[in-house]
């Protein structure tokens, strides 16, 4: 037997009888909208578009409010009737429905603003315009495909070492082990990003140093990719750290020395007038000239009067009498977002030696003299550090300006 429109509630005020489900399915829109009454406050609000919707009437702090419990058939009679208990349970609480539910959402929102996949959005935004495009490419690949699914909704805060292991886990078990290193250094990155801005405490992944195996030990990572090369040093041209920490970062590609090597130059064995720079190597225990171009003096220029009257070239921010740090140039690549698996400062080195052969097409000798390596010849391994001099000389220089042709190369 089908409902009648008798449901809707009598003139007198008197209650009508509780919904039904085939009320419900049978029921047409009117000319006027019409409130069907179900008890307890709860009615049904039929439009004469069609449209029906759920709302609950009660009384709190003296004033009638008016509640919307959502839309028929997307929530049923049954889950009407339960949204409505769990009003009226709030109310005899002395509690508002409707505060509540605003605070549950501003709740909500709260925590999605602070979830750790718009943290690490509005992070990869903030930095990703001076990384390498293929770099940034892999970062974000690697959030999305390894890190969001389990941990993006979480509040940032929220996530503690051994959740962010889980995840770590899951990657290290399909045998991507080098990935799993890169997503715990990217999340570190994200975590600390979150710390600077207010919405964490502190890193969980510190806590996890030495949680997954260690990678093979591998060759040093290098750019070799002329593309790759000039993203990298417009990258170098646009790094925000202090003078000594630039003019070192680009000068090392110029040069390709051994890291520690450009660290602990020295302002007595730059000879700008003769562009040469000579000094005892530390691997080999020899001496080495290091032509200098064009480029590399105006870089030593560009830093003289700051350092010049000290011992060092690139002294410690803490002390003149002592070099920069050993991780001063590979902390400033991290910070540029370069992951140690893709440069390094020794990279700098492979970086040359590769482009100088097989681009540049110099000889291997003049190029393996030039980075200060023993050179097989009729005597043996040896090395002369004036050997191909004038050759070396001409090669900086050629070296020099095709890494400007990279840079300029969108």
């Amino acid at each position: 037997m089908v409902d009648t429109p008798s449901r809707v509630l009598p003139r007198n005020g008197r209650a009508a009888m509780p919904l039904t489900d085939s009320f419900l399915r049978t029921l047409k829109p009117a000319e006027k909208d019409e409130k069907h009454f179900d008890g307890g406050g709860m009615f049904l609000l039929s439009k004469s578009n069609g449209a029906k919707y759920w709302r609950l009437k009660y009384r709190f702090g003296g004033k009638e409010k008016l509640l919307a419990l959502g839309t028929y058939p997307e929530v049923s009679l049954k889950e009407a009737r339960e949204k409505r208990e769990a009003a009226r349970k709030l109310l005899a609480n002395e509690i508002d429905p409707g505060e509540n539910r605003k605070i549950q959402k501003a709740a909500r929102e709260l925590r999605a603003e602070n979830s750790f996949e718009t943290i690490a959005r509005e992070w990869f935004t903030k930095h990703s315009p001076n990384w390498a495009e293929s770099h940034a490419d892999k970062v974000l690949r690697r959030l999305e495909r390894d890190v969001f699914p389990w941990l993006g909704g979480k509040p940032i805060a929220e996530i503690t070492p051994p959740v962010l292991l889980d995840t770590l886990r899951r990657i290290e078990e399909r045998g991507a082990l080098e990935t799993a290193h890169r997503v715990l250094q990217s999340c570190g990155q994200i975590f600390r990003y979150a710390v600077v801005t207010g919405r964490a405490e502190r890193d969980p992944s510190q806590d996890l140093k030495g949680a997954l195996p260690p990678t093979r030990a591998e060759h040093m990572a290098a750019v070799t990719e002329p593309a790759d090369v000039g993203n990298l040093l417009r990258m170098i041209d646009g790094y925000h750290g202090t003078l000594v920490t630039r003019c070192a970062l680009r000068l090392a590609p110029l040069v390709f020395v051994r890291p520690g090597e450009l660290r602990q130059a020295e302002w007595k064995d730059i000879d700008l007038e003769a562009a040469e720079w000579r000094y005892l190597v530390s691997k080999t225990k020899t001496d080495h000239v290091v032509p200098l171009s064009r480029q590399a003096i105006a870089i030593l220029e560009e830093i003289r009067p700051l350092t010049g009257r000290g011992r060092y070239v690139f002294p410690s921010p803490r002390s003149d009498e002592r070099p920069m740090s050993d991780n001063a140039i590979l902390s400033s690549l991290r910070r540029m977002g370069i992951a140690k698996e893709e440069m390094t400062g020794h990279g700098f080195r492979a970086m040359a030696r590769t482009l100088l052969h097989e681009r540049l097409k110099f000889p291997a000798e003049v190029i393996e003299h030039q980075l200060a390596h023993k050179v097989p010849d009729a005597l043996g391994a040896a090395y002369n550090r004036t050997k191909f001099l004038d050759d070396r000389r001409r090669m900086m220089q050629v070296w020099a300006d095709y890494l400007d042709e990279l840079r300029a190369t969108v």
